[in-house]
């Protein structure tokens, strides 16, 4: 049950990401909704965040994913549409500066676009919640501009570090190609709506960008294709990154992460060959024991648990079987695991049990809850 030292409105690590697997409990047979109900009331207990720090993981979108992963035709109808007239309110206030950044000519922070803390997580939430509505179409094209050239580098070149912080240390900046905080984010985002045949202008364009970008940049190995998590000006001047070997396996950085977000851009423009690629890629990543032993938790974000539903989900939409065996000897692999660090959903037990579950039952989520993952 909800105590005092755990954050409301955060999807990553409180409450209201917590209710999710609950939330999908529920949905699933497996418990009843009184429970989900309580993390859902302790989600909404304060005021919420509503200013520049509301994002998909945080504040009134958070909760509002959570809620909207519970809804039906008796529950919480009155509640999300007072949630979403106030996503609706963020994401234009965001794309109102977006867009005058871009006219500017200037690059982005990187909590403008990612899916944590940008529009490409606030699109996520409107594809799930209002796929027909006008406002997602507005984030499509705003990530079509994203990916446009600026100053001779790509659009979503930022002169942040990976933290999110100023980059001193490298001034001219990077590109970042993880799934959580890079381009393969809006490529998935892009993908899916694609899917889904909710396009706008110069959508297929984008993705071809971002894919010939990555595409790039994919690096060779004994065990597959691979790509550097981030690039510095010094990488490009010498046309190969400093990363020389795969780092760890993660979905919101790793191997996984993108090769979901190129498996989905290989559905979205018929392209075979990208898919095979992104398959043999996860393929190779999970069959290595080098990049394996850099897997040092359980957690969704950067541990076993992310990999698990990631590679549920590729090889769930995979040509061939092959995936299947892995993906069960990951589970086995997470499910025998030591404790957790905390509850949260991102970092936490909430997340291994949701991957657990998926991987148990072999179906699709019920609540939709890896939508904020853009794994579907």
């Amino acid at each position: 049950m909800p105590s005092g030292d755990v954050p409301p409105q955060s999807l990553s690590a409180g409450a209201a990401g917590i209710a999710l697997l609950h939330i999908e409990r529920a949905a699933t047979g497996l418990d009843t909704w009184p429970t989900a109900h309580t993390w859902l009331a302790a989600a909404t207990s304060g005021a919420l965040t509503t200013g520049r720090q509301a994002t998909l993981f945080l504040g009134a979108p958070a909760v509002a994913f959570a809620i909207g992963a519970a809804s039906g035709p008796q529950r919480y109808t009155r509640a999300l549409q007072a949630l979403d007239d106030t996503v609706t309110a963020i994401t234009r206030q965001r794309l109102q500066r977006a867009h005058t950044r871009i006219d500017r000519r200037q690059h982005p922070a990187l909590d403008e676009f990612d899916l944590i803390s940008g529009l490409t997580g606030l699109g996520a939430y409107l594809l799930r919640r209002h796929p027909h509505g006008s406002l997602v179409r507005e984030v499509l094209a705003y990530l079509v501009r994203l990916t446009q050239p600026v100053n001779d580098l790509p659009g979503w070149w930022t002169y942040e570090a990976p933290s999110g912080h100023r980059d001193s240390g490298r001034p001219g900046g990077h590109a970042n190609h993880g799934i959580a905080h890079g381009i393969s984010g809006p490529l998935a985002l892009l993908s899916l709506a694609t899917r889904a045949h909710i396009t706008v202008d110069g959508q297929s364009q984008a993705i071809h960008r971002i894919c010939t970008w990555l595409d790039t940049w994919r690096q060779g190995h004994h065990a597959g294709p691979w790509w550097p998590e981030t690039l510095t000006l010094d990488d490009l001047r010498r046309h190969r990154p400093a990363q020389s070997t795969p780092a760890r396996p993660s979905w919101c950085y790793g191997t996984p992460g993108i090769a979901r977000a190129q498996q989905l851009a290989g559905h979205a423009s018929g392209d075979t060959a990208r898919r095979s690629m992104a398959e043999h890629a996860l393929a190779g990543c999970l069959a290595d024991p080098h990049q394996v032993a850099r897997l040092t938790d359980h957690s969704l974000c950067h541990g076993t648990a992310g990999v698990v539903q990631t590679a549920w989900r590729i090889s769930a939409d995979a040509a061939t079987p092959e995936l299947r065996p892995r993906v069960r000897a990951f589970a086995d692999r997470l499910a025998s695991a030591g404790p957790d660090d905390g509850a949260g959903f991102l970092r936490g037990s909430t997340g291994r049990a949701l991957a657990l579950l998926t991987a148990a039952t072999d179906q699709p989520p019920a609540s939709g809850w890896d939508t904020c993952l853009l794994l579907d």
